[in-house]
């Protein structure tokens, strides 16, 4: 489990990178998440990361009575984002944290898979906020080449989460094939 937790590490400081990289002038730039600009993207991550703590504690989203919802950005975004990033990853490497079980909306979920999830969407997200304010998209190629082989086995069909997967050419890297598979045109 600490090949994951080193990956999930590496993924937090892909986007860790970027978040301190937004300017001041950069919070309402659009994103590849066609819903989102970046102060909407940043807070989406920081929501999840504030989430970490309190599911791995055995908490449920009925007792979080709304406490996640909404902007939790705040005067000071850059500042949220590194202390929300902190706790969670401080939570993560708890002994025993991945073999809990977290009580996820769809369902109990082994803490694991939770990790693999969060993995995934820092990665990815680490590329969009790049995207949206300049910043280098360059991943690292051991982090988006696990997150991709992982991201092959899971079912990303029926939800709204991507758009459809676009094609690649043969000889695409990890990151641009993990990018097509959300929907997204690096």
């Amino acid at each position: 489990m600490s090949d994951l937790l080193d990956l999930h590490g590496q993924a937090m400081g892909e986007f860790d990178r970027r978040v301190r990289e937004v300017r001041l002038d950069q919070w309402a730039l659009p994103t590849p998440c066609s819903d989102w600009d970046v102060h909407d993207l940043v807070n989406h991550l920081v929501s999840e990361q504030l989430w970490v703590p309190h599911l791995l504690a055995g908490g449920t989203i009925e007792d979080a009575d709304g406490r996640f919802d909404g902007d939790r950005l705040g005067e000071e975004p850059i500042a949220t984002w590194e202390i929300a990033a902190r706790e969670a990853r401080t939570a993560w490497l708890q002994p025993g944290a991945t073999q809990s079980v977290v009580h996820l909306s769809f369902g109990d979920t082994p803490a694991s898979v939770y990790l693999w999830q969060m993995t995934f969407d820092l990665t990815v997200h680490a590329w969009d906020l790049a995207r949206a304010i300049g910043a280098d998209t360059e991943l690292a190629p051991d982090l988006t080449g696990a997150v991709l082989e992982w991201a092959r086995d899971q079912d990303f069909s029926g939800g709204a989460l991507f758009d459809p997967p676009v094609e690649t050419p043969a000889d695409a890297d990890a990151q641009t094939r993990l990018l097509a598979l959300t929907g997204r045109r690096p």
